[in-house]
């Protein structure tokens, strides 16, 4: 029996991994239940006869790092490694666990159900990306079982807080923990016949709007921050206009625009009250960064544009302030580990694969930029991603599985 034969003849078992796995919520914010879950994922890989660790993050860095609400939520990596004889290069498999808040009334009633109806199976982080998680364990077990040898080193990551910035998770695993790879497939980013070979970056900025409080009978006595905010976001639709004329074309042949997406979280700050003029107004900024693009000129770019425009509107004072940077990377798919990865998606799935770039983030970056290695994403992917209903396909899943399996098999560096 070959490990695709064993995956075939087995979605009973990666249906009810992913069942357990959706079943613990990782809702970050706040990092819930990072110990439950990180406990058993270290459990599972051990069964499977890798060697296996758990890394607890400091408690000092969780204290530097993280929000005074999260300190009492630790963060948790886990690393396995499996040698095998003779071998000279070793692939690295990352995942995250924890998934982003969920809201809205779901069809088959709770978002961590995992309830399977007609081909899918649904529940927060099903697509997003526990569906990967399931997929590796069951490539592994597939090999195992079937005493297949991998003919690379093997290490499996499964990381914290890629829902917010990764800085615990991913970041912090591969400037700390014993990792030595050769190449990386971080498990998102590219799915059905699209293989990843890098993505955008983002630069987070908050923008807080300072005016002067005022007893809303008497509006001219004060500084209206919201009408400034307002005007300052008017003048916005002109840099975004800007960063639509600019287009890079990425290997499968679509062209990508950096892009602006103003005011994903707004507010008035303290003190706010419908009779009096509003002293304080805030609003975020999602500048979405190309992988031709660099991210130091982006951001001062945004921020020159920011302050201009500011000086343009009568009495409006403003600061700026950086929330957070995850970095664009692309590689050109010409390494042998991108053919092969081609390879085992086309003999799996009988069609021509291609190369894509993803619009969204994740975590090949750092694997890319900070350990400078061939890095691919791919994975069985889903619907609803962030949204309700969010569900992963059954045949998507085992699918990758086999190309994790055949991956394994067939390469060697």
């Amino acid at each position: 029996m070959t490990p695709a034969d064993y995956i075939d003849r087995h979605p009973a078992e990666l249906l009810g991994r992913l069942q357990q796995l959706v079943g613990v919520s990782t809702v970050n914010p706040p990092g819930e239940n990072y110990d439950q879950i990180t406990r058993w994922l270290t459990h599972e890989l051990e069964a499977l006869g890798l060697e296996t660790r758990r890394y607890a993050v400091p408690a000092a860095l969780l204290k530097k790092a993280l929000p005074p609400e999260q300190h009492a939520f630790p963060r948790f990596n886990v690393l396995a490694k499996l040698a095998t004889p003779g071998a000279k290069k070793t692939i690295h498999f990352n995942a995250h666990y924890d998934v982003v808040p969920v809201s809205g009334k779901w069809t088959h009633g709770s978002p961590f159900s995992g309830a399977i109806d007609g081909g899918w199976i649904y529940g927060r982080g099903t697509a997003d990306m526990k569906g990967s998680i399931a997929s590796l364990l069951l490539a592994v077990r597939a090999l195992r079982t079937t005493q297949t040898a991998p003919r690379m080193n093997l290490e499996i990551s499964f990381t914290a807080d890629e829902e917010t910035d990764s800085a615990l998770g991913t970041g912090w695993l591969v400037r700390h923990a014993p990792i030595q790879p050769d190449y990386a497939l971080v498990m998102e980013g590219g799915e059905g016949r699209t293989v990843c070979c890098g993505h955008n970056g983002t630069v987070w900025l908050e923008v807080r709007v300072h005016g002067r409080a005022a007893h809303g009978s008497l509006p001219h006595k004060g500084i209206n921050a919201l009408e400034k905010m307002a005007a300052l976001v008017r003048a916005l639709e002109t840099y975004q206009r800007d960063l639509a004329r600019r287009t890079w074309k990425t290997p499968e042949g679509r062209l990508h625009r950096p892009t602006l997406n103003v005011g994903g979280v707004f507010h008035c700050g303290e003190g706010a009250k419908i009779n009096t003029v509003p002293a304080h107004a805030a609003f975020t900024l999602d500048r979405r960064v190309l992988p031709l693009e660099n991210h130091a000129a982006a951001e001062r770019e945004l921020r020159a544009f920011l302050a201009a425009a500011s000086r343009r509107i009568p009495q409006c004072k403003i600061t700026v302030h950086k929330i957070s940077e995850n970095f664009a990377c692309f590689s050109e798919p010409t390494h042998p580990i991108f053919a092969a990865m081609a390879g085992c998606v086309t003999r799996v799935r009988g069609e021509q694969t291609l190369f894509n770039v993803s619009t969204g983030f994740n975590d090949m970056h750092f694997f890319s930029h900070h350990l400078k290695i061939p890095t691919i994403g791919y994975g069985p992917g889903g619907a609803d991603y962030h949204a309700v209903d969010e569900r992963a396909n059954v045949p998507e899943l085992l699918a990758s599985a086999k190309i994790y399996a055949e991956l394994l098999t067939t390469f060697g560096g």
